[in-house]
This record gives structure tokens, sequence and C-alpha cells, in this order.
């Protein structure tokens, strides 16, 4: 919760020419159904447990699935989060969708060299991508924000303990 709280401008958006930050998370993520893909939107994150944020993508994921999603439920995301992983994808460049200011891209993971201590291993590797809008997001707070999602992939106890 508090690494969303700590990033607003990435869940800002523009009206018009007025910039709206919210003190809100609702988070829109891409769910592929029979009929193709939908983004539903999971309503206050900043509010759940990782636990509680688990449960609910299921709950979503399924409705999505299911076909009984309403128009309501796919309005009003702050901030979108897609995973072209799922179906094999190694990089690509998400596309913001207005009015969020950025969308965060995960990718499959798969085992590339990698040097550690001199030496070239065999590491799991993901590509993670943030396309975000610059008049809202500079680069060091993308970048921050980008470092802070890459610790909590390798070390789930940074959501879990919330630090």
């Amino acid at each position: 919760k508090q690494w969303y709280q700590r990033r607003v401008a990435i869940t800002a958006g523009i009206d018009g020419k007025e910039i709206v930050y919210r003190d809100y998370v609702d988070i829109s993520v891409a769910v592929a159904t029979p009929k193709g893909l939908v983004v539903p939107v999971l309503r206050n994150v900043e509010t759940m447990s990782y636990a509680g944020i688990e449960l609910a993508l299921n709950s979503l994921g399924k409705k999505a699935r299911d076909g009984a999603l309403a128009i309501e439920d796919m309005d009003g995301g702050t901030f979108t989060v897609s995973n072209g992983g799922v179906f094999g994808s190694l990089y690509g460049t998400p596309i913001i969708n207005l009015p969020q200011s950025a969308i965060l891209g995960m990718h499959a993971i798969q085992d590339r060299p990698v040097a550690r201590g001199g030496q070239v291993v065999i590491r799991p590797m993901m590509y993670i991508a943030l396309t975000y809008d610059h008049r809202l997001i500079d680069g060091r707070e993308a970048v921050t924000f980008l470092r802070r999602i890459k610790a909590a992939v390798e070390d789930p106890a940074i959501l879990l303990l919330d630090i």
C-alpha cells in the first residue's frame, strides 16, 4: 500500500487543462477472456492487503471470464497493469489508457545468461516496462517506481510486510 501512495503522479491524470491528483488507487488489470481482452478495474487498492488484492483479482478475473462484467467494472482506472507474459511476450511497450498517466507491462519469465560475481550464470529474468506521460511523471520518478516494482517481484516480502 505504502509504495503506491508514495507515487501519486503515477495515478494522476489530466482533465482538460488541469492535473488531477487522486487520493485513491483503482488499478485496471488486463484479463484474457474467450471473447478477447478486457480491462476491469480493481478499486481502492490502497486500502487492501496483499492477500486482499489476490482475492479481489481472482474474483474480478472469474467475473471477466464468465462474461459478467458491466461497463462500470471497466471504467475509471487510475493505473493499468498488463501481463503479456502469460501469452509468451518477452518484451513490449504498453500503450497508456487515457486519461491515465502510466501503464506497467510485465512480460514472460525466461531463463537468461547473466553475470554474477564474475561468472555467467543462468537466472530467470522478466522484463517490465513502464510507459508514462512526461507531463506528469519525470524520468527519475518513473525509474524509482520501476525499481520498487522490481524489488517487490524479486522479494514479495516487501509487499507482504508493506515496506
